[in-house]
């Protein structure tokens, strides 16, 4: 498809915002953990939509309010990668497409759609906004933002924040900046869990990743219909009758049934599945939801794939949930303090996280990630959102 490229610029926040944050702020050891890429989403809007001068003038507001993403990764004097608050900007890119949006919705998994994308190799922007306008008036954002800098649930707040500003209204709450109060390790520090195989590997260890062209990319819809269903089938498969379990509990269980099934393993072999859990409401006292960064760990229930298969949709929810309540505020105190010691001991740079690379399917594994609590539901620029895609996912195929 012909798409012409109208502008691209660099927009910046303004000039008058006061900066109240200091100049380098070091990574994390949440934001270590996390993908070293660029994810990559798109949000697609039906007409009518501001024009893209009211969009970017709100985006320079808004990058007042989350200066990180205006940044750039540094170095600092100690050698440690840092987010150099300079005010750099973040770079923004229009297109016209001369067809409706209509015409090309929705947007499968498997299609090329990297022409509503900005690039993501050799970048140096940490966030990246591509304004693609079509002949009918509708508009579809494409982003990439890199992942140490921020988690899903900081980047769902930033898109609201800034369709606030559009619609002319304040941003509320505002965001929550304070890494270092969110990361306070005991003294002395008390590692009680052996992160450094959990959450990090060493560098020495390869990945076996396969071509991206035999990776097939699958998108399912599951209705309210059915997922009613399915809980009931877990309410009644539980025997104890004491716990509930969550949506995404009983749903997970339910795939994780059919991806082991449709992989044929062997019965003796293991599986687990690596879900994310946010830290903000688990941790003594709770971070506010408006934190801005990376506070995510991982549970990984484990099962043999006979279990996975003949065991009931109850029983794996348990075990799902088991896994996660473990990741609670003892756990991630205690990576706080890892972060800590790796760091005394200068072996912060040989930290490599677990995260896979692009191209691993993870077989017998699963990569599980919800978006269920994040605020993208929130997302109103003035029109109605119409398709949410993210694109740098880790999804599984058949051995």
């Amino acid at each position: 498809m012909a798409i012409g490229l109208i502008n691209n610029t660099i927009i910046k926040p303004p000039a008058s915002s006061k900066a109240t944050l200091p100049t380098l702020v070091p990574l994390t050891i949440f934001d270590k953990a996390a993908f070293d890429l660029h994810v990559a989403v798109l949000y697609a809007f039906r007409p009518p939509m501001p024009s893209n001068e009211v969009m970017k003038e709100a985006l320079s507001k808004v990058l007042a309010h989350f200066p990180h993403l205006a940044g750039r990764f540094t170095t600092d004097g100690r050698g440690r990668t840092c987010i150099a608050l300079n005010n750099a900007g973040v770079r923004v890119s229009e297109t016209y497409l001369p067809t409706t949006l209509a015409e090309q919705l929705p947007f499968e998994p498997s299609k090329d759609v990297n022409h509503l994308l900005p690039p993501i190799e050799g970048i140096e922007e940490l966030l990246q906004i591509q304004l693609n306008r079509y002949a009918c008036g509708g508009l579809v954002i494409g982003q990439t933002a890199h992942h140490r800098v921020s988690d899903g649930q900081s980047m769902s707040a930033f898109f609201v924040a800034w369709a606030k500003l559009v619609r002319g209204l304040d941003v509320e709450p505002l965001p929550y900046h304070d890494r270092l109060a969110v990361s306070v390790p005991r003294n002395p520090p008390i590692v009680e869990f052996d992160h450094r195989s959990i959450e990090f590997k060493k560098t020495d260890v390869p990945d076996t990743p396969v071509p991206l062209s035999s990776i097939q990319n699958l998108s399912i819809n599951f209705t309210n219909e059915f997922i009613n269903k399915l809980k009931a089938k877990v309410v009644n498969e539980n025997q104890t009758g004491c716990r509930r379990y969550s949506t995404f509990e009983c749903l997970l269980a339910h795939v994780w049934k059919k991806v082991t099934q449709a992989r044929e393993l062997k019965y003796d072999e293991w599986t687990q599945v690596r879900v994310a859990v946010n830290g903000r409401a688990r941790m003594k006292p709770p971070v506010p939801m408006e934190f801005f960064g990376n506070l995510v760990l991982w549970a990984y229930p484990k099962l043999m794939v006979k279990e996975v298969l003949h065991e009931s949709h109850a029983y794996i929810a348990k075990k799902i949930h088991d896994a996660v309540t473990k990741v609670d505020h003892k756990y991630f105190q205690s990576f706080i303090d890892f972060g800590e010691v790796a760091s005394v001991d200068e072996e912060e740079e040989e930290l490599e996280a677990t995260a896979p690379e692009i191209g691993n399917t993870l077989c017998p594994n699963l990569e599980v990630d919800s978006w269920m609590r994040f605020q993208f539901h929130e997302l109103d620029f003035g029109g109605e959102a119409l398709a949410l895609s993210t694109l740098q996912t880790f999804l599984w195929k058949a051995c």
